[in-house]
């Protein structure tokens, strides 16, 4: 029986400390998960590929930084890089280059999404991302899931941008929104060729091969679709920005590692 004063003592502690105290010694920090070796950074293998990872800013459907995006980097399985680097190869000789929004996504920020789709009370991006929908739903239309193939490591979300890319200013909390599914001068500005939508637009247009989208909309689409299929990839048909490779290596595993390079082996 440890003696009053020191149970009295031992309330008073936070609850980490408690367990310290009843175990004699320091608690223990969960160690992070970290990949498996399969997974490579991007960079690693094409480091001519652009990247504006989205999720680690606030300029996305949720209006914060996204849980587990701790640098701005895409990480994927090796595979999925190593056919992505191939697509670039054919895409530079044309005067292209890939540009890549997310790659691999942990878990952690899919409960992160999931948390905000049933906050209906946050609404501060709807102007841009989700005009004509309804934020009840979210789930039911598709645009918000429990688990994504991206946690697998062999998605990635991406367009193609002329070169010599310009940059695309950095965006501002707060500036007024406008609808992803308008005319591109009037969007966000991207450096992407122009796709008809934004990326992330919770819209039907946003369907790559919606019978809207015509001439040189349809064009980049296409152009974009036939230079992933052709190295493996499959396009997602409700969204023009998301591809998944053929084969996957884990087709089943949904991983939860932050995305950091002190999560790779190498």
């Amino acid at each position: 029986m440890p003696k009053p004063i020191m149970f009295l003592r031992a309330l008073a502690l936070p609850v980490a400390a408690l367990i310290a105290v009843v175990a004699g010694g320091p608690a223990q920090a969960r160690p992070e998960p970290k990949a498996p070796p399969q997974f490579v950074a991007l960079h690693d293998v094409d480091p001519t590929i652009i990247q504006e990872i989205r999720y680690i800013t606030p300029h996305n459907f949720t209006g914060a930084p996204v849980d587990g995006y701790r640098k701005p980097m895409c990480i994927l399985t090796r595979p999925a890089a190593q056919a992505l680097h191939r697509v670039q190869s054919g895409l530079l000789h044309r005067g292209y280059s890939l540009k890549v929004y997310d790659c691999y996504r942990p878990q952690r920020a899919v409960n992160d999404f999931v948390a905000w789709a049933k906050d209906l009370a946050d609404q501060r991006m709807k102007a841009e991302f989700y005009p004509l929908v309804d934020k009840t739903r979210l789930f039911a239309d598709g645009y918000i899931a429990e688990k994504s193939g991206h946690s697998r490591g062999s998605t990635m979300d991406l367009t193609v941008v002329r070169l010599p890319a310009r940059p695309t200013r950095p965006y501002q909390p707060g500036e007024p929104l406008h609808a992803c599914y308008g005319p591109q001068d009037q969007r966000f500005p991207d450096n992407s060729i122009d796709m008809g939508t934004g990326f992330d637009c919770f819209d039907t247009l946003a369907h790559t091969l919606d019978p809207r989208i015509q001439g040189v909309q349809l064009a980049n689409r296409l152009l974009l679709k036939d230079a992933m299929e052709a190295q493996g990839f499959t396009n997602l048909p409700e969204e023009w920005w998301h591809y998944t490779l053929n084969g996957e290596p884990f087709p089943d595993t949904y991983f939860d590692f932050p995305i950091d390079r002190r999560s790779l082996s190498s």
